[in-house]
């Protein structure tokens, strides 16, 4: 089984600046302080761009992960999907999209994951909220960011 959702951001943060910062492993690190999350191999800083990887090591539900991610699909400004290429998931596949919506831009996190056990029930609940109040944290921590400092990049 596999279990879907998605996360919409909407701010006055310019599209191709959230699209960049999305980008940004640096951000990523920065947003997740609270798990200790790091980037371990592969690019490990600055921008990924396509087909490029990277490990993180993070400790999530008090137990250590690693997991590695290669951007599998890229559109700037638009679109890029970040995908597990080993790591504690069955699957997961992660869509970035950016559109703007009048004076706003809106960001749509979909995640498509399944479990490494229990299936459905471990995805409906446990790791789809976890997940996704991580994606809720990050995005407020990139949009934060990027208000505060309107004219340069994200830590």
């Amino acid at each position: 089984m596999v279990s879907t959702f998605s996360v919409v951001t909407r701010t006055g943060v310019p599209a191709e600046r959230l699209f960049d910062a999305s980008l940004s492993i640096d951000a990523h690190v920065a947003s997740m302080a609270r798990s200790g999350e790091r980037a371990v191999g592969g690019v490990t800083s600055g921008a990924i761009a396509l087909d490029e990887t990277v490990t993180w090591r993070a400790r999530h539900f008090g137990i250590r992960f690693t997991m590695t991610s290669r951007i599998t699909s890229l559109d700037q400004p638009n679109r890029f999907v970040d995908e597990q290429v080993r790591g504690p998931f069955r699957s997961f596949h992660h869509e970035h999209a950016f559109a703007v919506d009048g004076a706003e831009t809106v960001m749509v996190d979909t995640l498509t994951i399944a479990s490494p056990v229990f299936g459905r029930l471990a995805e409906r609940l446990v790791l789809v909220p976890y997940l996704r109040r991580l994606i809720t944290e990050r995005n407020r921590y990139l949009v934060e960011s990027l208000s505060s400092n309107p004219g340069r990049g994200v830590a």
